[in-house]
């Protein structure tokens, strides 16, 4: 308990996953209510009401999503594995995703993978990793005009995801301190230095 985990996955063969901003923003309503559950309320012409998990169970470190990927950073606060977490989330997403592109069949590929995140200099790496996704696939310039990432929640200080940022931020002198140790970190994450163990591939 308390451990933290790099939870990944992407489409099934390699296809885009997210092709708009509702989809992108239904992933994270799905992800939040799951983690939160006071943030969920039953929308109009919900035909029965989801069980949820329980409140706490889980912290949301850092994320960012990608047109074909994405990339959870999970704090475990209980024994109930991160498993239960991903099951609802990826199945209620995977069901919207037929539905709305009329289409059968898996829409990740295989199960999600996790990588237990065991030292601290891991954990600040990751989340490097995962703020840097889009700037390193060339989709930005700059990282806080990415707007499914929770690096502008980092830089901004908004509730958004309701990011676990202290477990990260209070390692820094400041928020900017952070936003430097990111940047600095692009080089090695592009040339893919020692960092095999936050892949996809």
């Amino acid at each position: 308990m308390g451990e933290c985990y790099h939870v990944f996955n992407r489409g099934t063969g390699k296809m885009d996953i997210f092709k708009d901003a509702a989809d992108y923003g239904f992933f994270l309503k799905r992800l939040k209510e799951n983690l939160y559950p006071d943030t969920w309320a039953p929308s109009a012409g919900d035909r029965y009401v989801r069980k949820l998990l329980p409140a706490g169970a889980f912290d949301l470190v850092c994320y960012c999503l990608m047109p074909n990927h994405f990339h959870l950073c999970i704090r475990q606060n209980t024994e109930l594995p991160i498993s239960a977490l991903m099951v609802k989330v990826c199945g209620g997403y995977s069901k919207y995703f037929n539905r709305k592109y009329s289409r059968v069949g898996s829409v990740l590929q295989d199960q999600f993978k996790s990588a237990h995140a065991d030292t601290n200099e891991y954990l600040l790496w990751l989340s490097a990793y995962i703020h840097q996704n889009p700037q390193v696939a060339g989709l930005v310039g700059d990282l806080i005009s990415y707007p499914w990432s929770s690096y502008p929640e980092y830089v901004q200080e908004q509730e958004g995801m309701r990011c676990k940022k202290d477990l990260l931020l209070e390692q820094f002198k400041n928020k900017n301190q952070y936003c430097a140790f990111v940047a600095d970190s692009f080089d090695s994450i592009k040339n893919k230095k020692d960092l095999a163990h936050l892949l996809i591939d």
